[in-house]
């Protein structure tokens, strides 16, 4: 009986964030694969270990949770002014899909490095000691995100002292910015940052009850309602939503509902298929918590709490593009995040999550009674945990 033998395509395995995942130049793809379609996911996900029922991912180089499950590629961009195009895929663990509806905020972070690592930058714009502002164009969403990267004697520096909670050992400060980071394309408030048109909405859930909402899409479409009203303080852990299937179901029905009401989905069936977004996160105002390292953190050094949801648990930390969102929210007065956080206008909010805390500023303005965001900022850190070639079934796409 003959096999099919492995190939072996170049690859480099980052942390980018609180998130990791494989970075492909799109060129060194397979033919099949350098365009969307079966061929691309099949590939993706074979390298990640996916679709796996005992959602181990062991054949792959997924980690067993949506934190891990990401693959990104990079190549040229398409777009002028920009350096490149960055499109992430979110790999189903125990499901036969790929959910390309959204950016991951964290990798981003991984999308500006490699796109120095790789040569896609212009020579003449990166320092030999300094700042490289590499501009990036998000695929998945159409916007633009610039990566303020370190550099040292000409090369991307990955050491430093930046902390950032959840994530282990300190390394170098990378500033992100997203420009305009409101979804334009999708909702039934025709690319409104608030789709529903307010600012906070009765959304009716069934089997849960009727809750408050706010509906926002700066950042990643996010679902926020308030802790206490599904039962919940805003100081969890992940074992106490992720071991509770009911706790589970509940807020995936609130996703689902917040994606109908927002016009991304038309069925709850369509949900299946659309994991990635829109989040649904809890919000709460400030207490004492002990994370999940065990660092103690105080309501007075936080303006609220914050839990979200991504792939059906509840995230160890936070993700990049929610943390958009909360900041975003938590700019414009009446808004439930807002709410938590004390109310009135800020232009950045620290907020406290399972393992610690993170500041993130947002830029907002109400025009003609719209409310827009012109930008948000945050610092995150990447570095290469391994670079070489990743080999999978030459039969697997």
């Amino acid at each position: 009986m003959s096999h099919v033998p492995q190939i072996k395509i170049p690859a480099t395995y980052m942390r980018g964030g609180t998130s990791k995942g494989v970075f492909f130049r799109l060129e060194d793809l397979p033919a099949s694969a350098q365009q969307p379609g079966p061929a691309r996911d099949h590939l993706l996900q074979r390298v990640i270990g996916s679709p796996d029922p005992y959602a181990k991912q062991t054949d792959g180089m997924g980690g067993a949770t949506s934190s891990t499950s990401k693959c990104v590629i990079i190549s040229p961009s398409s777009k002028p002014d920009h350096d490149v195009d960055y499109l992430y895929g979110q790999v189903s663990i125990d499901t036969n899909f790929v959910d390309w509806s959204g950016n991951c905020g964290n990798l981003s972070t991984g999308a500006g490095a490699f796109a120095l690592h790789a040569g896609y930058v212009d020579p003449a714009r990166v320092p030999e000691n300094g700042i490289c502002a590499v501009r990036i164009w998000q695929a998945n969403i159409n916007k633009t995100i610039i990566a303020h990267v370190p550099i040292t004697n000409g090369q991307v520096q990955e050491t430093g002292d930046f902390e950032l909670d959840g994530v282990t050992f300190p390394a170098a400060e990378i500033v992100l910015e997203f420009i305009d980071p409101a979804d334009e394309g999708e909702g039934e408030g025709g690319g409104a940052m608030f789709p529903t048109g307010n600012l906070v909405d009765e959304l009716d859930v069934p089997g849960v009850g009727t809750l408050q909402a706010t509906m926002i899409t700066a950042g990643i479409p996010t679902v926020f309602v308030n802790a206490q009203d599904i039962g919940y303080t805003g100081a969890e852990l992940q074992p106490a939503i992720n071991d509770d299937k009911a706790a589970l179901a509940k807020l995936e029905a609130i996703r689902v509902a917040g994606a109908l009401r927002m016009g991304l989905i038309k069925t709850p069936e369509e949900a299946l298929k659309r994991q990635h977004t829109p989040k649904v996160a809890f919000v709460a105002p400030p207490q004492d918590y002990l994370s999940s390292g065990n660092k103690q953190i105080h309501a007075g050094d936080i303006d609220l709490n914050a839990r979200a949801m991504s792939m059906g648990k509840l995230h160890h930390a936070m993700m990049g593009t929610a943390s958009v969102a909360i900041a975003t929210a938590a700019a414009v007065p009446g808004t439930l995040v807002n709410l938590a956080a004390g109310g009135g206008q800020r232009d950045a909010v620290r907020f406290g999550h399972p393992s610690g805390t993170l500041r993130v500023g947002a830029a907002v303005e109400s025009v003609d009674g719209q409310w827009t965001v012109t930008k948000a900022v945050m610092s995150r850190s990447a570095r290469i945990l391994m670079e070489g070639w990743v080999r999978a079934p030459g039969d697997a796409f």
